[in-house]
């Protein structure tokens, strides 16, 4: 990951262990606007994708000016931002697939993957170059020789969960069936050669077409530079891509400014500054809570072991929560938390989290990494930014043993002991790649042992408390 690292000292300022900590206000505010929050989460999807940082915001710029130079109005413009900065929505769910059919790194293959095109002989050399590796021959040749003879399938297959997982949760933060189905349908192709439904010219939603050409343009200026990814636009007119919509972004990329802008160390916050991203709805708690939920759907799906993790996570943390007597708002700051404390495991290969064995060292510091990455993905959201420093420290113990940092005692929040609690509670109780999830005494018993060392004592007791009374 490519986000810059925090000092120790910049999270370690504990609360008392009974008071909220200064990051969680009084009030809430309800003044944020949707892109931004989506504009700043984008980002983990950058990472889950093996994408050069801010890939989702340069295609939705890219997307606009390509909808402008098509004189589309203002609400269909709103349409194509919203669905080309989601198009990797549904990511995360068959990161586990990939991993297991290619016996490879998930995020190397697709950062690659975005990169081929139709040629028999390109996709073969990638088969050839990104399967198995690591693993013995026998495995390799095994891994290759199924997808070499049902490579058509199994792309369908990868591509349909992505897309129809992209779609629905688009729809349940509130997003248009519009927006939905540019999503669902990014990876159609305009001479019907795509998938997952082999559409064809305009039966593929507008919005899907602008986005898979705006993706191509940013992978390959990224990789090759403008007159790269020009040349590749070219190249698929009429297969891949609408020439319509080539010659739309043909004119747009006749402009110096317009790449002047793409390369621009602003275009974040420019792009952030388009009307689209200015003129739809601003969220309220509820509406925080709808992508925050949303995001859990994400992380969760990139991994089968961690299916509902993170909403299980956050209701026994309102447990405890409401068994300590927390206020409302803090319980629902917290709730949001839980919701996103393992966002930064969207930057973990599935060859890591899914592994049945004891993780090596370099392993274990990839995977070591995730609740830090967690923090720096929520700092960079001013509706979450307080909750980074509660979401970041879950893996932090009361005796200093803990990571990412190392925090003890009071360093540690009481909000970020009561997630602590909850985390490794589901953890213990779930299945895993490598055991079965255990009885709820059984788990019981584990945390009662590790008081004072790693858990609070208060939380795990409230904890107990509450599960009886379920």
């Amino acid at each position: 990951m490519s986000l810059p690292q925090p000092s120790p000292a910049a999270i370690a300022s504990g609360a008392h262990p009974f008071t909220p900590p200064p990051c969680l206000p009084e009030s809430e505010e309800s003044d944020f606007a949707l892109a931004d929050v989506l504009g700043a989460f984008s980002h983990a999807l950058d990472i889950t994708e093996g994408q050069p940082q801010g890939h989702a915001l340069r295609c939705a710029f890219i997307g606009h000016e390509i909808g402008r130079a098509l004189g589309l109005d203002e609400d269909a413009l709103s349409d194509v931002f919203y669905a080309v900065l989601l198009k990797d929505l549904g990511c995360s769910s068959n990161a586990a697939r990939i991993c297991a059919l290619y016996l490879t790194d998930d995020r190397t293959f697709k950062r690659d993957y975005k990169r081929v095109g139709d040629s028999l002989p390109q996709a073969l050399r990638f088969v050839l170059d990104h399967t198995g590796l690591g693993h013995g021959l026998a495995a390799r040749f095994g891994a290759v020789i199924e997808v070499v003879r049902n490579g058509g399938e199994i792309a369908r297959e990868l591509i349909e969960i992505r897309c129809e997982r992209g779609a629905a949760i688009a729809q349940a933060m509130g997003f248009s069936q519009t927006v939905s189905t540019g999503i669902r349908d990014l990876d159609e192709h305009w001479d019907g050669g795509g998938r997952p439904s082999g559409l064809a010219g305009a039966a593929i939603a507008r919005e899907a077409r602008i986005a898979l050409l705006a993706q191509v343009v940013d992978v390959f200026h990224q990789t090759g530079g403008r007159e790269a990814a020009r040349a590749e636009a070219r190249a698929r007119a009429g297969t891949w891509f609408d020439p319509g919509i080539v010659a739309a972004f043909e004119d747009v990329a006749a402009t110096p400014a317009f790449w002047d802008a793409l390369a621009a160390p602003d275009l974040e916050a420019r792009t952030l500054l388009l009307s689209p991203a200015r003129r739809t709805r601003r969220l309220d708690g509820a509406g925080l809570d709808d992508v925050a939920s949303a995001f859990a759907q994400v992380i969760d799906a990139k991994s089968p072991f961690t299916a509902g993790h993170s909403e299980r996570v956050a209701f026994y943390a309102d447990l405890v929560a409401d068994e300590l007597g927390f206020p409302g708002l803090r319980r629902t700051w917290l709730k949001r938390a839980a919701l996103l404390h393992d966002i930064g495991k969207l930057g973990v290969s599935n060859a890591i989290l899914d592994k049945p064995g004891k993780l090596d060292d370099a392993e274990w510091r990839i995977m070591r990494n995730h609740s830090r990455d967690s923090e720096l993905i929520l700092a960079r959201i001013r509706a979450f930014g307080g909750l980074a420093q509660v979401a970041g420290a879950h893996h932090e113990r009361l005796d200093g043993r803990g990571y990412p940092y190392g925090l003890r005692g009071d360093a540690i929040g009481l909000d970020t002991r009561v997630l602590s609690v909850a985390d490794v509670f589901d953890a213990l109780t779930a299945d895993r790649p490598y055991r079965a999830g255990m009885p709820v005494e059984t788990a019981l018993g584990i945390l009662r042992a590790d008081v004072g060392a790693a858990f609070d004592g208060e939380c795990v007791a409230a904890l107990e408390r509450a599960l009886a009374r379920l």
